[in-house]
């Protein structure tokens, strides 16, 4: 094999892994960058605004809308982190394990609970471009306005945690 063979033969290799990885095929789950240290004022201001949005929300309620966005996300640091979280809260394993199937959970979780959830939900995923009235009326039946504006921030927060820990691949139990 030539140098030019070996080389367009790398290149289609290396062309077809990336597409497969692209595509959400395969790939290697390894940390890419360890972006808190490169841009530590964004860390700072993340932190900042974290401990501002979960404030006034019961604790175990904010772990479980922070699991169930990241569970929508796939962001296992945050998944496994805020698991350990819910359980420092009180919140119970069987509660846990429910969460990605929590409409089915009949009897599980309060009303007030579920509204959270279905706005996190909506908020994460924002398939039609917005959340839908019902939702957001389900949610605002169960908060005051301060508090739907704290959960609303608490679900934004989360959903930014959550793209900074996929986008550089950041690895459960990983600091």
């Amino acid at each position: 094999m030539t140098t030019q063979t070996t080389h367009t033969t790398q290149s289609t290799q290396s062309t077809s892994a990336a597409a497969g990885a692209a595509a959400g095929t395969a790939h290697r789950h390894v940390p890419r960058i360890p972006w808190a240290k490169l841009a530590p004022d964004v860390f700072k201001a993340m932190i900042a605004l974290d401990a501002a949005a979960k404030k006034g929300l019961d604790p175990a309620l904010v772990e479980l809308v922070k699991i169930r966005a990241s569970q929508i996300n796939h962001c296992a640091f945050c998944i496994d982190m805020h698991i350990k979280d819910a359980r420092k809260a009180g919140e119970t394993e069987e509660r846990v394990y429910l969460l990605n199937a929590w409409e089915e959970a009949t009897g599980h979780y309060t009303e007030q609970e579920q509204a959270a959830l279905a706005l996190t939900e909506a908020v994460t995923v924002l398939t039609d471009g917005f959340v839908p009235d019902a939702v957001y009326e389900r949610a605002a039946a169960h908060f005051d306005e301060p508090e739907l504006a704290q959960l609303i921030a608490l679900i934004t927060t989360i959903n930014a945690w959550n793209r900074f820990g996929v986008s550089t691949r950041m690895s459960p139990g990983q600091v």
